[in-house]
């Protein structure tokens, strides 16, 4: 009987530690944040394939840290991504950043004011195709940072906020 015990805890052990390899990967895929979500460029030059891998073709490269990105599918470590432009492709995980960024829009400056309630005096006018760290926003504004240069802006001037 004696020798049944260890044969017994040899396999439980076994089975335990094969359950234990088996969940790690969908531990790791659980952590994954759901998509749609918002992210930013994390390096100053990216290359954007057409699909999900090393061997597919370069369609474009971003030479934009911070510049605002929609990651609309995962794929293992790589990120099909919509810039404030509309354009898709797919970005190696490690290129993105999950610090939120804003992107101003249109074709006029957009006014950076003083208060979170679109009131108090124009601090700052931000041209069309700038990029801010984002901070809260709160009643259609935005708190950003521009280089240094914050206030509060409104939602409808900046691409990245919102639900992605």
């Amino acid at each position: 009987m004696n020798r049944l015990i260890p044969n017994v805890s040899a396999r439980l052990f076994a089975v335990a530690a094969a359950a234990l390899l088996c969940a790690s990967p969908v531990l790791a895929s659980a952590q994954d944040i759901a998509v749609p979500y918002w992210a930013s460029m994390s390096k100053d030059k990216a290359n954007v394939r057409v699909g999900p891998g090393l061997t597919y073709r370069i369609a474009w490269v971003y030479q934009r840290k911070g510049l605002p990105v929609k990651v609309l599918r995962t794929m293992g470590g790589w990120r099909l991504i919509e810039d404030p432009d509309g354009a898709r492709g797919w970005l190696l995980s490690r290129f993105l950043s999950r610090t939120r960024t804003a992107m101003v829009k249109g074709d006029q400056n957009a006014r950076m004011l003083e208060n979170p309630d679109g009131t108090g005096r124009v601090l700052w006018r931000a041209q069309p195709g700038v990029v801010g760290r984002l901070g809260d926003c709160e009643a259609g504004w935005c708190k950003i940072d521009v280089g240094g240069r914050k206030g509060w802006i409104g939602q409808s001037h900046v691409w990245g906020v919102g639900n992605p």
